[in-house]
């Protein structure tokens, strides 16, 4: 038995409720995870408010999780027992244990944390598909970021490392409710150019 978030209904932050249900034997193609860490995200409201309907009631929320294999289902061969791993995009994630598909499923390395891993699964394929993807990002790249903040432009912040160490960003202009955001040098060839809110040093990737 395990302890879970549900809700039965949508509505307020009131109709999640915690129960203890039995997470069962995983099955074909499953692993059963012991959380260790989840992530919270703005789906999560809008799937609980109704805004975004649920497949069915009653419903786990949460997408994203990290923790340990405690159980392997059939025909799984590619995590065993003891495995660390995360997982994004796959409802449940408001349990202490779950089941959930191996294929949906990325070894955790030694030097990430369950914490880090279940806050920055989501943001880390969401940058990928952007840089790499939807504009394949190069050192010759000229970037104007605006509104850097959180797990996300963490990570874009460092994915520039790959492409450019020699890389700057300024945030230049004064303006509310927003900032304006510019350039403060001149591009060089070779360089990822990007504005910084709330920063008014010069720094280096």
């Amino acid at each position: 038995m395990a302890r879970v978030i549900r809700l039965h209904e949508y509505g307020g932050p009131e109709v999640l409720r915690e129960e203890t249900i039995a997470c069962g034997a995983p099955a074909e193609g499953e692993v059963v995870i012991r959380q260790k860490a989840i992530g919270i995200n703005f789906i999560d409201i809008y799937q609980r408010s109704g805004l975004y309907k649920l497949a069915s009631l009653p419903a786990v929320l949460g997408m994203e999780g990290a923790g340990d294999v405690i159980a392997v289902g059939p025909g799984v061969t590619t995590l065993k027992i003891g495995d660390r791993v995360a997982y994004a995009g796959t409802p449940g994630g408001y349990a202490e244990e779950r089941r959930a598909p191996a294929d949906r499923l990325v070894i955790l390395p030694a030097s990430i944390s369950y914490e880090t891993a279940a806050a920055m699964m989501l943001q880390g394929m969401t940058v990928r598909y952007l840089l790499r993807e939807t504009y394949p990002v190069t050192s010759s790249t000229v970037m104007l970021f605006h509104a850097a903040a959180g797990v996300f432009a963490l990570i874009v912040f460092q994915w520039g490392r790959h492409h450019d160490r020699h890389g700057e960003f300024r945030r230049q202009g004064r303006g509310s409710p927003h900032e304006r955001l510019y350039p403060r040098h001149k591009h060089q060839p070779g360089r990822l150019c990007f504005a910084r809110a709330r920063d008014h040093r010069r720094q280096r990737l």
